[in-house]
């Protein structure tokens, strides 16, 4: 089952860079923005296998950075992997190739990718972030159209009690640090 991610605001994290090289893993990003914009997460005829919503996220992530006159690539898998953010070595020395020459990587994805892209550059001078925040699982009903339109409808994902009770904790808590003393 796919992780459900939500973008963060990563300006103060890529401040002091020059060159930042965009890192997305193939599924869980676009199928989460696809969700929240309530937009088609494929529509073929339009847009090939590329996410609207995503693409939309990338260009509002680049378009500061291009201001400040950063320079920026982006580098996603070819293909998608059924273990999605598991990369091979292959795909992890791609990385490393085309990471050369760039000061920040950024990565769209859960720890998981986060925690492969910091691996696979281990031996370089890149820094990486994390573009997206974990929310939990993605529970969703494909919808497919004529012609070859997919939609992704968001389903509440059952949660146990103690996990409804971290959650206000943890809500609360974030509510009160908001409120001024």
């Amino acid at each position: 089952m796919p992780i459900y991610l939500e973008p963060r605001d990563v300006t103060e994290d890529l401040e002091e860079f020059s060159s930042v090289l965009i890192v997305s893993c193939p599924i869980c990003p676009q199928m989460s923005l696809s969700m929240q914009k309530k937009t088609p997460f494929i529509e073929f005829f339009k847009h090939g296998f590329k996410t609207p919503a995503f693409e939309d996220y990338i260009a509002s992530i680049r378009a500061p950075l291009k201001q400040r006159g950063v320079r920026t690539d982006v580098f996603t898998m070819r293909a998608p992997s059924p273990l999605m953010c598991i990369w091979t070595e292959g795909q992890r020395r791609r990385l490393r190739e085309r990471a050369k020459g760039f000061e920040a990587v950024l990565v769209l994805g859960c720890h998981s990718a986060t925690a492969t892209a910091k691996e696979a550059l281990k031996d370089t001078d890149c820094q990486v972030f994390q573009a997206m925040r974990m929310r939990g699982l993605a529970n969703a009903t494909m919808k497919v159209d004529f012609p070859a339109t997919v939609e992704l409808d968001m389903n509440p994902t059952p949660t146990n009690r103690a996990a409804r009770r971290h959650e206000n904790r943890v809500g609360t808590a974030a509510e009160n640090e908001k409120e001024p003393s």
